[in-house]
């Protein structure tokens, strides 16, 4: 199977009702995108119902992070430590999703939390996909990225090769091990241990002959970056943005693109329509979103809070 496939099938096993799935997220701290996560696993937190009735798509980090609270009105500007456009951006998408309310005064625009935000996020898992150990490529340093910078709770291999003490032995000992097959599910091989998230890390940027350039994490830096992590994954999930329009597509597992053409899974976005010979024009054989709420706890369409936190404006302070 290749590699699209493989994780696509792996997250529709990983998901259920107690798991949030998603797919190639950034796990860095100081640079993000220097190491993209295959597939990252949220278990939700105590709060967690408190944060899929707020919106059902990420909320913007800045706004998450500014000194917006939820009892009071401020003027936007005080209440972010970062570019002003970047703190308009945020704003505008807060309040958009429903995750800030406004009032104009004087010309100038206040906002507030229309709830505090919660503590709705338990473990975070990241799994490395290598269908085949035989073509490694730079495995062993992208799982030391993980293991060394520790900003998710446990990180997993996961292979459709059969898996030799030899290989064992090139895998950082933190690493959990799964032999996954679609058909036959996961094999535990060799179980993660856990990873000290609370801490500080260092995390590896580059390396080069005889060198490598690394930089330390706080362990306040990295509580940020995983809740940032966890939002991303909670706006995203696993499922392609498009499914096949076409009649010899099937979706098999809630969310993985079947072709009978191809006699695989397919990528919609880079194989299908038109352009592809065996193209039979269809409707889409899915909706992502619907399967997504029918299969896990994220929410598609919550109520939103606004409603039931209007009467607090009487009880907030003015701080014009």
């Amino acid at each position: 199977m290749r590699e699209f496939g493989f994780e696509l099938a792996l997250c529709a096993r990983l998901e259920d009702d107690e798991t949030l799935v998603a797919r190639q997220l950034g796990g860095g701290v100081a640079a993000p995108a220097n190491r993209v996560l295959d597939v990252v696993t949220v278990t939700p937190g105590p709060e967690f119902a408190d944060r899929a009735r707020i919106t059902p798509d990420r909320l913007p980090a800045p706004a998450v992070e500014s000194d917006v609270g939820p009892g009071r009105f401020r003027y936007w500007k005080d209440a972010f430590d970062c570019h002003p456009e970047r703190a308009r951006e945020a704003v505008e998408r807060a309040v958009d999703l429903g995750f800030f309310e406004r009032e104009r005064r004087g010309g100038r625009d206040y906002v507030r939390q229309v709830a505090r935000y919660p503590d709705w996020f338990g473990r975070i898992r990241a799994v490395e996909n290598k269908p085949d150990l035989g073509t490694p490529g730079d495995l062993r340093t992208q799982l030391r990225k993980d293991v060394s910078l520790a900003l998710v709770d446990e990180v997993v291999l996961a292979t459709a090769s059969h898996v030799t003490r030899a290989h064992l032995n090139r895998i950082p000992e933190p690493v959990g091990v799964w032999r996954f097959d679609p058909g036959d599910g996961v094999k535990v091989v060799r179980e993660p241990s856990p990873l000290p998230a609370e801490d500080g890390g260092i995390e590896l940027l580059e390396r080069h002959p005889g060198r490598a350039e690394v930089r330390p994490a706080t362990a306040a830096e990295k509580a940020r970056y995983r809740r940032r992590l966890a939002e991303r994954a909670y706006g995203k999930g696993w499922r392609p943005d498009e499914f096949p329009a076409c009649a010899r597509a099937a979706v098999e597992s809630g969310g993985v693109p079947h072709c009978d053409w191809h006699g695989r899974v397919v990528d919609p976005k880079n194989e299908c329509g038109p352009r592809c010979p065996g193209y039979e024009p269809a409707e889409a054989a899915v909706d992502p979103t619907a399967e997504r709420a029918e299969r896990s706890p994220w929410v598609a369409d919550p109520d939103g809070l606004a409603r039931r936190q209007a009467g607090l404006g009487r009880f907030a302070t003015d701080d014009r």
